[in-house]
């Protein structure tokens, strides 16, 4: 695997800290260990930074599409467009450095989240059993997908999935809004009227990819779990609808796919967010629009392989063959 570099501030990603509850209860008081979905510990691992050593931010500020001038191109975004409310982007350059977005459009308040070692984008419903959650980044893994905890129960909760897996609120499952990458130039050809959140006010190296070459590498980091089967690589990205995954080079060769109730749209035009140093020279790897029979977007995924086949073992391969 080629490097990684030193994140957040310099601080190296190191490797798992004790598998133990009681090591974690100073950092985590709060936290109800007794309550959990994880079968072994060992499977929680520490990436480097500790509790909001990556900071997730809250209220982000938004300015009119028009006025942008930061991004390139084809910068990946991550696109949410909800009925009756402005359609908004939240570019990779800044969720790579925050992973989380906690915001509020019209009334419904919502966590726009990206864990760069998954290539896992969700958007996600904060509303839980009558409280509005407040997410961050905990600074723990399991299968190479990030922790999230909530700062009013200090649950945890497991990214690629949207449910709770520590405290309080275990077993509880996040409602996944339709949001999708596309490129910055798409959004803005679409949304000539839309938002973009504004870089935020932190000392980052916003535009860099801190992950150089991780999408070409052969495996993943911080992972001991089974590779993906039939063949397919660790870290191709793969779109996935509910339990089943369509991987991308065949999205890429079809152009469009109709299958299992879902129809797939690829175009050319995204930069890769985890190839090259700077994020907008990044390799093509294309978009994907995902709807419904009805035309209706669907929440889906785009993530890499080994994810999929870690968190969705007994999960279908749309191979097309």
């Amino acid at each position: 695997m080629r490097l990684l570099k030193a994140f957040v501030l310099g601080l190296a990603l190191t490797g798992p800290a004790s598998a133990d509850p009681s090591f974690w209860r100073h950092e985590w008081p709060d936290t109800d260990f007794s309550k959990t979905t994880v079968p072994n510990w060992v499977e929680i691992m520490s990436g480097g930074p500790p509790k909001d050593g990556i900071p997730a931010l809250s209220d982000p500020g938004f300015v009119a599409t028009a006025s942008e001038t930061r991004i390139g191109a084809n910068e990946p975004v991550i696109t949410l467009e909800l009925a009756g409310e402005t359609p908004r982007a939240y570019p990779i350059r800044y969720l790579t450095w925050h992973e989380i977005v906690n915001d509020k459009v019209g009334n419904l308040p919502v966590a726009v989240t990206f864990c760069p070692l998954c290539n896992s984008a969700l958007t996600f419903d904060r509303r839980v059993q009558g409280q509005v959650l407040t997410f961050g980044v905990s600074g723990k893994l399991r299968n190479s997908d990030m922790v999230m905890y909530d700062r009013e129960t200090q649950s945890w909760w497991q990214q690629a999935i949207g449910t709770g897996i520590v405290g309080d609120l275990t077993g509880v499952k996040l409602a996944q809004l339709p949001s999708w990458m596309e490129s910055w130039d798409a959004f803005k050809a679409r949304n000539p009227e839309g938002l973009v959140m504004q870089e935020p006010a932190w000392n980052r190296a916003y535009g860099r990819n801190p992950y150089r070459g991780y999408d070409s590498s052969h495996r993943p980091f911080l992972y001991s779990g089974e590779m993906p089967p039939h063949g397919i690589a660790p870290l191709m990205r793969v779109v996935r609808v509910g339990d089943r995954a369509w991987p991308m080079d065949r999205l890429a060769q079809a152009g469009r796919v109709q299958e299992a109730g879902v129809t797939i749209a690829w175009e050319p035009g995204q930069a890769s967010a985890l190839d090259t140093d700077q994020i907008a020279k990044g390799r093509d790897v294309g978009s994907v629009r995902v709807r419904d029979a009805q035309g209706r977007d669907l929440p889906h995924d785009v993530m890499f392989a080994f994810a999929f086949h870690a968190f969705w073992p007994e999960g279908q391969w749309m191979l097309g063959n």
